[in-house]
C-alpha cells in the first residue's frame, strides 16, 4: 500500500471525507508554490473545514424547508407598508434570536409576511442556528401523528431542539380543541427557550375564535407576546400586483408591414 493509500485509509478512520479527494491536488500546488509542509497541511486541513461547514449548511437549509422565494435583499418595500428598511436591517442583524425575542408578522394576504420570516429563517441558518419553517397546518398534523409516526416524531423533536420556529399561516383555519391544546404544549415549550416567528393574517383577538377556547387562546398569546415585537404590514398585494397571464401580447409585424417577406 502506498504513502497516498495509506493516508486515505487514516481519513477515512478520522472521517475526514473531503481530504483523500483534495490530497494529491494540493501536493502538486504545494511542491509547484514551494509551500512548506505545515503550509500544506494547513491548507489541506482548512479546505476539508470549508467542504464540511459547506455540507453542514446545506443539510440544515434542507432541513429548514423554505420557499424559494427568501432573500431579503429583493424585499420590495414599495408593495408592503409596516416595515423599514432600516428596521429589516436591524431584524437581518438577529439580535433578537440571541435574547429568545419572538416576532408576529401581521396583515392581508401578499404584503410580504412569509417572505420575511423565510427570509429571517435563511440567515439564521446562514449564520449557524437550527431554524426551521413550518405551516400551522404541518405543526397540528405532526402533532396528531406523532405517536403514531416514527417520522412525525422526529419531526417533532427537532422542533423542540430549534433556536428558531417560523410558524406559517397561523390561525388560518379552524382548530379542534384537542388539537389546540397539543399546540399550546408545544408552544409553552419553547417559551423562552427558542424565538419564534409567526405569520398571521388575524388579529390576535380573533384567535379565540379559531381555536373555540378563549382560555387557551390567551395562555398562547401570553407566551408569544411576552418578549416579542409585532408587525403589521399592509399595502397592495405584491401577488396581485405582479400576476401573470398565460396569453401575451404579441404584436403582429405582418400589421405593421415590417415584414421583408411580405413585400
Amino acid at each position: 500500500m502506498t504513502i497516498n493509500e495509506q493516508i486515505k485509509s487514516l481519513c477515512s478512520r478520522l472521517r475526514l471525507y473531503a481530504l483523500p479527494r483534495l490530497l494529491e491536488p494540493e501536493a502538486h500546488i504545494a511542491q509547484e508554490q514551494g509551500k512548506t509542509h505545515v503550509e500544506f497541511l494547513h491548507d489541506l486541513l482548512a479546505r476539508e473545514v470549508q467542504e464540511r461547514e459547506g455540507r453542514d449548511f446545506q443539510r440544515r437549509l434542507k432541513a429548514a424547508a423554505i420557499p424559494p422565494r427568501h432573500d431579503l435583499d429583493l424585499f420590495d418595500h414599495n408593495y408592503s407598508q409596516g416595515i423599514t428598511a432600516s428596521r429589516l436591517r436591524d431584524l437581518r442583524r438577529l439580535g433578537w434570536l440571541e435574547q429568545n425575542y419572538n416576532i408576529i408578522l401581521m396583515g392581508p394576504s401578499g404584503t410580504g409576511k412569509t417572505f420575511i420570516a423565510a427570509g429571517l429563517v435563511y440567515e439564521a441558518v446562514q449564520k449557524g442556528y437550527k431554524a426551521y419553517m413550518v405551516t400551522m397546518e404541518d405543526i397540528i398534523n405532526t402533532i396528531k401523528m406523532k405517536s403514531l409516526m416514527p417520522s412525525a416524531m422526529t419531526a417533532y423533536n427537532r422542533l423542540l431542539k430549534a433556536d428558531l420556529v417560523a410558524i406559517d399561516d397561523i390561525m388560518l383555519f379552524p382548530v379542534k380543541k384537542e388539537d389546540a391544546a397539543g399546540f399550546f404544549n408545544l408552544i409553552n415549550t419553547l417559551h423562552e427557550k427558542a424565538s419564534l416567528i409567526i405569520t398571521t393574517n388575524k388579529a390576535p383577538t380573533e384567535w379565540a375564535k379559531t381555536l373555540d377556547d378563549e382560555v387557551l387562546a390567551s395562555a398562547i398569546l401570553d407566551r408569544l407576546l411576552y418578549h416579542c415585537e409585532v408587525i403589521k404590514l399592509s399595502g397592495q398585494s405584491y401577488r396581485m400586483g405582479n400576476r401573470k397571464s398565460i396569453f401575451e401580447t404579441v404584436q403582429d409585424s405582418s400589421l405593421a408591414g415590417d415584414n421583408p417577406s411580405q413585400r
